[in-house]
């Protein structure tokens, strides 16, 4: 069975215990490169990452945007949108359909 779990500095991410996911609070971007490429290993097949942890590891991510699995989807962290998410779900939606369908402002 796939797994989902939530990266993210520990404030942030602590809440999703609660929904069930599986949490890993990292303190820096190499804590949470390294967590993303360990998790890509196992039996996960969405990682959410707060948006001020994806903003440094984009290069990581990346590398698993052409793979069915891990899906990396960026979320807010507890201080705020930065609209990485948004831009990240318009992108993809752009290469699915081959136009941008989605409208209204970003964030």
């Amino acid at each position: 069975m796939y797994k989902v779990g939530v990266i993210g500095d520990r404030d942030s991410v602590v809440g999703f215990r609660s929904l069930g996911l599986d949490v890993f609070a990292v303190y820096n971007f190499d804590e949470a490169a390294a967590c993303i490429d360990t998790l890509a290993k196992e039996d996960y097949a969405v990682l959410f990452v707060t948006e001020n942890m994806a903003e440094g590891i984009e290069n990581v991510i990346a590398k698993y945007r052409d793979k069915v699995f891990p899906i990396i989807t960026p979320i807010p962290s507890n201080q705020g949108v930065k609209g990485i998410g948004m831009q990240d779900l318009k992108r993809n939606v752009e290469k699915a359909v081959g136009a941008d369908i989605l409208f209204g402002k970003e964030g």
